[in-house]
């Protein structure tokens, strides 16, 4: 029984008697790594911790199965660490995210809490160590809760948005698939093309990041539970894994497998570092579309001011009537934030020296950040942005007419060198090509305007027809 006082109770562990917040469900390895780790104020994430929970949650319903634990006890721990899944007791995981790391300081929170709330039942004295952590070690726990908060993260977050983002730009793309724009390489103007070509790009690259981030997830989903302390098994029933994988899966409605190496699944975060890459590639697209976006939407009079973006907020605090592009400038941002976690998770991932990676938490922290922003991101960018941009066509129409660039299309008729000059006059005298064209290509107005029709131009091929020149 814990000795009680002001404020606080004495609590012990193995190093000796701690004092502990009187109101903490937590224990005195908890409070150790409270004092321990005052780094950078930042707790475990949520989605960590409803991990954590499910795991405990699943370890209580298997080892009650097998009969190592009573069916008053594995009720108990179990109900508790629902509870702990659900968010109840969030107040109660202080353990800053820079900490041990194998994690076991937050496995250890998770066993003081589950344990403290299992023995409040009155009917059975619940040890975090000896039931909550049956057949368990913090080395084969915090990866297994990496793995689940991740694969839950990416199916119910992350890919859901990707998801509404892409089908957000497809309508869109089919609603402007008639609507031509200048191309543009290097920034320059090109070749044309249609608003539906160029947002279908959009579409494609995240249908190929979706496509790269679900594979990515079949990896992940093999978890080390039943590893324990270095791969081996030692205090866990043989059974244990797969019947973990089966508990998880069931109680998630997502699909879990038993590592088939658990050696692998302690030392090495391979998996976890495969999906942040996926996220980092997701983070690059979203970061061109962003910027494809800012770029389009500049001016509006000076710049390119092919779109309007909406208008959500002032731009200036000393501008009068500026607005700017700010849902893209906050993607941006986010992507900048993915890429930097992908950077810090490939350094973490490399850290597993011999049989255990040691940082864990990192790991944990930096890719479910990743996931939620990501999420958040997409959303914001598809309804505040996307769904709403209205293109500009008489300005892109005026710009498409007096773009030399369009007597590409007469190369195979009138040859390279006669239409270069035709579009460096056109450029030099701020005139149609077409115009110029007629007055030194020796082509009728009439073929002239069906071979440098824009929107011909925009389906690829060879318009000449077979004349030479």
């Amino acid at each position: 029984m814990a000795k009680k006082a002001a404020g606080f109770r004495v609590e012990h562990d193995s190093m000796g008697e701690l004092r502990v917040p009187a109101d903490a469900l937590w224990g005195a390895q908890t409070q150790r790594a409270v004092q321990n780790f005052p780094v950078s104020g930042v707790p475990m994430p949520r989605e960590f911790i409803r991990a954590l929970g499910l795991v405990k949650a699943a370890a209580a319903e298997v080892n009650g199965g097998f009969g190592l634990l009573g069916k008053m006890a594995a009720a108990a721990i179990r109900r508790a660490a629902l509870e702990v899944a659900e968010g109840r007791h969030d107040a109660h995981f202080p353990i800053d995210v820079f900490q041990t790391g194998s994690g076991t300081s937050s496995n250890m929170n998770a066993n003081e809490v589950i344990a403290t709330l299992a023995s409040r039942s009155g009917r059975a004295k619940i040890h975090p160590n000896d039931h909550v952590n049956l057949g368990q070690s913090s080395n084969d726990v915090i990866p297994t809760a990496i793995r689940v908060s991740a694969q839950l993260s990416t199916t119910e977050q992350l890919l859901p948005a990707l998801r509404h983002l892409r089908k957000t730009i497809e309508r869109r793309a089919a609603s402007l698939r008639k609507v031509t724009k200048t191309g543009r390489t290097h920034l320059m103007d090109a070749m044309p093309l249609t608003f539906g070509q160029e947002f279908g790009a959009w579409a494609s690259q995240l249908a190929s990041a979706q496509a790269r981030i679900e594979d990515a997830l079949k990896r992940l989903r093999r978890l080390p539970i039943g590893g324990t302390a270095i791969g081996t098994g030692i205090n866990a029933d043989p059974r244990f894994g797969r019947a973990m994988a089966r508990a998880l899966s069931t109680m998630t409605g997502t699909r879990f497998e038993s590592a088939a190496d658990k050696f692998e699944g302690l030392a090495a975060q391979d998996d976890a570092v495969e999906l942040s890459g996926q996220l980092n590639a997701l983070a690059v697209a979203l970061m061109k579309i962003a910027n494809d976006l800012r770029w389009m939407n500049s001016g509006p009079l000076a710049g390119l001011g092919e779109i309007e973006l909406p208008a959500l907020q002032p731009g200036s605090s000393i501008m009068p009537g500026k607005v700017n592009p700010v849902i893209p400038e906050s993607v941006a941002m986010v992507c900048a934030q993915v890429m930097g976690h992908h950077t810090a998770i490939t350094v973490a991932g490399q850290s597993g020296n011999f049989q255990l990676n040691v940082m864990l938490p990192l790991i944990a922290c930096d890719l479910l950040d990743s996931i939620r922003l990501l999420a958040s991101a997409m959303r914001l960018l598809a309804d505040s942005t996307i769904a709403g941009l209205r293109v500009r066509e008489d300005r892109v129409r005026q710009a498409l007419d007096r773009n030399p660039i369009l007597v590409t299309a007469l190369n195979p008729i009138i040859g390279y060198e006669k239409a270069a000059a035709i579009a460096k006059q056109a450029y030099r005298e701020g005139r149609p090509v077409l115009d110029v064209a007629m007055e030194r290509s020796g082509l009728s107005a009439k073929e002239l305007r069906r071979l440098l029709d824009a929107h011909t131009l925009t389906k690829g091929g060879i318009h000449g027809g077979g004349s030479g020149g």
